[in-house]
């Protein structure tokens, strides 16, 4: 028979180890938790960083886009759209030819006893010029007067004769072919008379001729004649030009004839005057070329009423061919192509704008092109070409931005200069 084996009794302090086991595994067991919910809220949190990175990069590039690039314009760079009137113009040159000029000549032979003007005074119409003298013309025409009176006392004769031949004829003392004959002898009296009385008028004309007078306003060009010299009929004593109103003579190509048309306003200067310009009218168009050239004449008229053109002066000018309306006009070196279209690069509220514009007429000897849509007087356009500068790009007036339209600037790809903010 084995032995009974007493269970072993348990010691006080094992009891006492046994119950304390299970409080300190606790606490473990709350950190262990408390770990492993850290690291997943830690996990949960870390996860929405790779979303929010794009947001991050956004805002890093707005604040870039406020750092970009601010182009500062110089003077030549920029301009302000004025409106005008834009025209197009033919030049020409010719010269100047007095439309009233008179050559005075003798009507009737004599002596020259006084001319009373010379050259450069001014006449008026009526005005004398010179004295013949008149004692052969006085003579003739008393001579004359001398006939007609003897004409019409046989006249008169001749008209007693036929009254007396009535009467015997009425009583039959005399035949009808002597009363006949009697009454033509009345007849070629009364011829004789008439033609006495125009000897006289035309002795009276020749002596009015003696003195000669100016046909029309104007100035002495030319005294053929001195007192004492002998003229005969037809033989020029004075020229007198009429500077009240000019023709301008020009040669204008057949190639560029049809541009012309009567009515054309015409700009000119001449020597002597060059701070001046005066303006006229194409009158008329030569239907003909001039020989030995291709080219026809083209009349202009010319008022002058100050006189202070004189004929034969050289002219050279234009005629404006074509006239817009007073609307903007742009510089030609501020236009673009883009896309097919016409634009101007304006600057509004600090930025480069494409704006589109609409185009009228040209004048490529100026520079200007009239815009119809698309602009409006006072905008700021760009008219250098820079490479640099495009829409959207910031830009920085100058100081003293012009304020009326300036000639076009000189390319100058460089002149920009970039500031940073």
């Amino acid at each position: 028979m084995k032995p009974e084996i007493s269970p072993p009794v348990p010691s006080p302090s094992a009891g006492t180890r046994a119950r304390r086991a299970p409080r300190w595994r606790a606490p473990v067991l709350m950190l262990v938790v408390l770990s492993l919910g850290a690291g997943a809220w830690s996990v949960l949190r870390e996860q929405p960083k790779p979303a929010a990175a794009p947001a991050a990069a956004s805002a890093k590039a707005d604040k870039k886009d406020v750092k970009k690039d601010i182009f500062e314009l110089a003077d030549g760079d920029v301009t302000a759209i004025g409106a005008r009137a834009l025209s197009v113009s033919l030049p020409l040159s010719g010269s100047l030819i007095p439309i009233s000029q008179a050559t005075i000549k003798a009507k009737v032979s004599g002596e020259v006893h006084a001319t009373t003007v010379r050259e450069g005074m001014e006449v008026r119409a009526g005005q004398v010029l010179a004295r013949l003298d008149q004692a052969d013309l006085h003579a003739r025409l008393t001579q004359q007067q001398a006939a007609l009176d003897e004409a019409q006392a046989k006249l008169a004769m001749a008209m007693k004769n036929e009254y007396n031949s009535q009467a015997l004829l009425t009583q039959r003392y005399i035949s009808q072919t002597s009363y006949d004959t009697t009454a033509n002898t009345v007849e070629l009296a009364r011829a004789n008379v008439k033609s006495a009385q125009a000897l006289v008028q035309m002795a009276r004309i020749a002596l009015g001729d003696s003195v000669i007078k100016a046909p029309i306003d104007g100035i002495v060009s030319k005294r053929h004649v001195q007192a004492g010299e002998k003229v005969a009929p037809d033989m020029a004593v004075y020229t007198i030009v009429s500077l009240a109103e000019l023709t301008l003579e020009a040669q204008v190509p057949t190639s560029e004839i049809p541009r012309v048309k009567v009515g054309q306003d015409v700009a000119f200067k001449v020597d002597g005057f060059q701070q001046r310009q005066f303006k006229g009218k194409v009158a008329r168009i030569n239907p003909t070329t001039e020989a030995g050239s291709r080219a026809m004449l083209v009349y202009i008229s010319v008022a002058n009423a100050d006189g202070a053109l004189r004929g034969g002066m050289f002219a050279k000018g234009s005629i404006v061919t074509e006239q817009s309306q007073v609307m903007p006009i742009v510089p030609m070196s501020a236009l673009r192509g883009e896309a097919g279209r016409e634009v101007v690069y304006k600057i509004a509220g600090g930025k480069v704008v494409a704006q589109p514009v609409t185009l009228g007429l040209r004048n490529e000897d100026e520079g200007y092109v009239a815009v119809t849509q698309g602009l409006e007087t006072g905008t700021q356009v760009i008219v250098s070409k820079l490479d640099a500068v495009k829409p959207g790009a910031l830009v920085k007036l100058p100081e003293a931005a012009p304020t009326a339209v300036a000639k076009p600037a000189a390319p100058a790809a460089k002149s920009a200069v970039v500031a940073r903010s």
